[in-house]
């Protein structure tokens, strides 16, 4: 399998593409929802709400907190997630910006 080669695209582009990556997993899609809807979650309501298993669950939480777009405040034995807002906010300009670029009254084929 070769390389991603992801140094010959700007940080814009390799910042977009990973926000894309993480929301690419409908378990993922799945838990933002729930915590836009909460405004705050603990792991363990996640893992009751969705038909996953804590691990899976908790790998998919690290996942999304590693883009930062969501935080997580250790409280032993709990950890409560939320939406990290600057993030979400970057997320929806960013992809706002790609479909921006298409203007629609151009035919294409």
């Amino acid at each position: 399998m070769g390389l991603t080669k992801t140094e010959i695209f700007t940080d814009h582009q390799n910042r977009v593409a990973d926000l894309a990556k993480a929301f690419a997993h409908p378990a993922r899609i799945a838990i933002l929802q729930l915590l836009a809807e909460r405004k705050a979650c603990i792991c363990g309501d996640l893992v009751d709400e969705l038909p996953l298993a804590q691990a899976t669950v908790s790998q998919h939480l690290k996942e999304l907190k590693r883009i930062g777009i969501i935080k997580g405040d250790i409280d032993p034995p709990r950890v409560c997630y939320c939406i990290n807002e600057p993030v979400w906010n970057e997320a929806r300009r960013l992809f706002g910006q790609v479909f921006d670029v298409y203007i629609a009254d151009k035919q294409c084929c």
